[in-house]
Formats: C-alpha cells, sequence, structure tokens
C-alpha cells in the first residue's frame, strides 16, 4: 500500500501541466499545490452531510448546509431548550457559550475577550459601523465591491450625521495587489476616520491584500473594519496578525454553522469607548459581551458552533481551502479558454468563490436555465463592475456535480 506521501505525489504527477503565462482573464491556471486525491478522505466528508442529491447546490456563498453531527446538536440543544427553557435555557445552555467564545478566539487568532458573538455578519459590522464617534466632515473609504447592506449602513451615517463616504473602485479580476492598496491609499485624507474592505469579496471571490491595507490605515491613524463573510473558515484567517481594528463574519458560510450564527472581534483598547446597538449597562462598557445584549435569544444557534469548529478541525484549515481551490480549479480549467467565456476572478488567488459570464446571455437567464434543465442552484451577480454568475462549491460538493455544470455552461454558451 502507497504512503500517503507517495499517494499525493503520484496524484500530483497525474495532473495536467499548465502554462503559468498570464495571457488575459481566461488563461488556464496550474491546479494547486495540494492535490485532491485523497477521494477516500473526502468522499468520507460528502457523507457527512444529509442533502438532496437530485439538486446540485453551488450557491454556497449564501449560506451552507450544516454536516449531520452539528444539525443533531442544534435540534439536541433546541430540544432541551424546550424542556424547561428558564431553567435549561438560561442557567444551562447559556453559560456554554464562553467555551464557543474561547475556541472561536482560537481559531480566529485573537483573545477571547476581544471576541463577541452575533448571528450574522452584518450584525457584526454594523455594531462596528454604528457605535463609531465620527463627527460631521469625517471621512470613510470604502469599496464599490463592498456588501450592499455595508454599504447602505455607512450611507445612512452619512445621512444621519453628515459624515462623508468616499468608494473607490478595484479592477475585476483583481490581479495585481497593488492596484487595490494604490486605490485605497489614493483616497486617504487628513480626514480620512475609517476604511471599510472585504477579506475575500461576494461579487467575484477577490481577495485584496487586507493585512498590507490595514497596515496603511495604521500608520495613517485610520481605523480598520474588515468584512470576513466570505473569508473565515474559508482562508486562514488570524485577526492579531491582520492588524484589523474591527472583524465581523458569518458562520454559517464556511464553518458550516447553524443559520443565525457570526462574530465581532474589536481589538481591546477600542471596546470601553464604543457605543454598543442596543443600549447596555455603564457597567459593561469595557466588556465585549455589551455586544451581545440581543434580548431572549435560543442557545442551540451559537452553542453548536462547537461541533462546527470540531468538524472543521478534523479536516483543517489548509486542506480544506486546497480542496476548495481544487473545486474551483475542476471547473474553471474547463472552461477557460472558451471564446464565450469571461471570468471575473483572478483564477491565481483566492479559494472556491469564482464568477463567471457567458457572452449575449444575462446571468439571470443562465441560472434559470441551470436550474430548469440541470437542476443546478447557483446565484446570478448583477453589478456595474461585474455581471455574471457566481459559483461557490464546498467541501460537500462531489467532482462529478461540478462536471455536470461544465457540460451545462458549454451548453448553454455553444
Amino acid at each position: 500500500m502507497l504512503s500517503r506521501r507517495e499517494l499525493l505525489a503520484t496524484v500530483a504527477a497525474t495532473l495536467p501541466a499548465v502554462a503559468h503565462a498570464r495571457t488575459g482573464a481566461n488563461a488556464p491556471v496550474a491546479p494547486p499545490v495540494y492535490p485532491s486525491g485523497d477521494d477516500d478522505f473526502w468522499r468520507g466528508i460528502q457523507r457527512e452531510f444529509t442533502l438532496d442529491r437530485t439538486i446540485i447546490n453551488l450557491n454556497n456563498g449564501g449560506c451552507c448546509p450544516t454536516p449531520r453531527v452539528v444539525h443533531e446538536a442544534f435540534v439536541r440543544y433546541l430540544d432541551q431548550s424546550n424542556l424547561l427553557p428558564p431553567y435549561e435555557l438560561w442557567q444551562l445552555l447559556e453559560p456554554n457559550v464562553e467555551a464557543v467564545r474561547r475556541e472561536l478566539a482560537i481559531e480566529a487568532g485573537c483573545d477571547a475577550e476581544e471576541l463577541a458573538i452575533t448571528r450574522n455578519a452584518s450584525e457584526a459590522l454594523q455594531i462596528a459601523q454604528s457605535g463609531l464617534s465620527l463627527s460631521p466632515g469625517d471621512e470613510v473609504v470604502i469599496t464599490d465591491q463592498d456588501y450592499p447592506r455595508m454599504l447602505d449602513t455607512w450611507d445612512q451615517r452619512a445621512r444621519r450625521a453628515g459624515v462623508v463616504i468616499k468608494r473607490v473602485s478595484f479592477p475585476a479580476p483583481l490581479l495585481d495587489p497593488a492596484d487595490f492598496l494604490s486605490a485605497i491609499k489614493a483616497a486617504f485624507t487628513p480626514k480620512t476616520k475609517v476604511v471599510h474592505i472585504s477579506q475575500v469579496t461576494f461579487l467575484s471571490g477577490a481577495a485584496p491584500p487586507v493585512k498590507e491595507a490595514c497596515a496603511l490605515a495604521r500608520e495613517a491613524g485610520i481605523l480598520s473594519i474588515v468584512d470576513g463573510a466570505h473569508a473565515f473558515a474559508h482562508v486562514p484567517t488570524n485577526l492579531h496578525d491582520m492588524g484589523c481594528d474591527f472583524y465581523g463574519t458569518s458562520l454559517h458560510k464556511w464553518l458550516l454553522a447553524p443559520v443565525g450564527t457570526g462574530f465581532l472581534y474589536m481589538r481591546k483598547e477600542h471596546i470601553a469607548g464604543h457605543w454598543a446597538l442596543q443600549p447596555t449597562s455603564p457597567s459593561k462598557d469595557g466588556d465585549i459581551r455589551k455586544f451581545e445584549e440581543i434580548g431572549t435569544h435560543p442557545a442551540a444557534n451559537h452553542n453548536a458552533i462547537a461541533e462546527a469548529l470540531a468538524f472543521h478541525r478534523s479536516i483543517g484549515s489548509e486542506r480544506k481551502l486546497a480542496r476548495l481551490r481544487w473545486l474551483r480549479h475542476r471547473w474553471t480549467s474547463a472552461l477557460a479558454g472558451h471564446p464565450k467565456i469571461r471570468f471575473f476572478t483572478n483564477l491565481e488567488a483566492g479559494g472556491a468563490l469564482c464568477t463567471f459570464a457567458i457572452t449575449g446571455l444575462e446571468p439571470a437567464a443562465i441560472t434559470t436555465a441551470l436550474w430548469d434543465k440541470w437542476r443546478i442552484f447557483a446565484t446570478p451577480i448583477v453589478h456595474p463592475a461585474i455581471t455574471g454568475v457566481r459559483i461557490t462549491p464546498n467541501v460537500y460538493t462531489m467532482p462529478e456535480e461540478l462536471d455536470t455544470f461544465v457540460a451545462a455552461v458549454k451548453s448553454l454558451a455553444g
């Protein structure tokens, strides 16, 4: 029997050699260094999900199904809560959130006292955005590829408090990180107080150099907010190393936790002076938990994060990212070079997310046809910078499902 090292070397040798020369957005790219050839392992992962395999879900960027062990824990906590809610919920289950906080902080590379558990990335980021003390004329730099809900939050601050919002653009696909950094830096002025950027963009899976952008902001005395909704548990993340001031993410995407879970990271020195969305006692001013005060809520959602973390760790962050890149490569390499197909994603960077377009077809027409004819679920993207269809496989996605998708796209493209 081959050793694991020999197996990986053998599979790597069978992967096709692809030229590295960059000849445009449609240029094929080399397969990831880590091959996906450990088929037995990934078949086992696929069996951990209870899915309807008559449907091919390629919109895991919205929210994902949970593995069986996570779903069972979620149901178990709900059932326990229902036995005697005032006791089971508040006395037994709710205190266990501290274990979840501790483990999330370890995975995120921060201190547990800097992490608040929220219901999603939007809530986490809106706490960061809305709680800052800003004055009329203060400037906030954002990009036009950030998430609409977050852009709306800044626009409301502009309407209510006279904050000036400066939107910058960057190319799609983002082939050179310097293009992003120069666009951000050019928008800084002495009035700039905040820069808000995405670690992985929701539109195309672009992966801007957030660590470098946060460093630029810190050098200029500017606070940094990073939207990690599509990044945490997708790409390895260490928040202290990143150097941001605030970070918000959802956990029902790439961590595969129950729907309605997320977290907010806030550097310790900001907590006491940052306003919570829902008022709390002054005695809690310096406590990160003040951002969790939302009234009565279920414990099942956030307690089951513990099982989602255990499942994620059983795969490993690097191994998971390599698999997601391999899945993306499987379908993009089969379509690269097609005269009617364009990619808005840098195929040499990022992870699972990738957005493509077919010349002559609107995104909605493509997704409708994919669903009606092949029962493939994908999401259309319509944006001034990017108009196409976003494809996001996950660890439970079968290679054969991507092959079906490739055949469908080729049929539509002609």
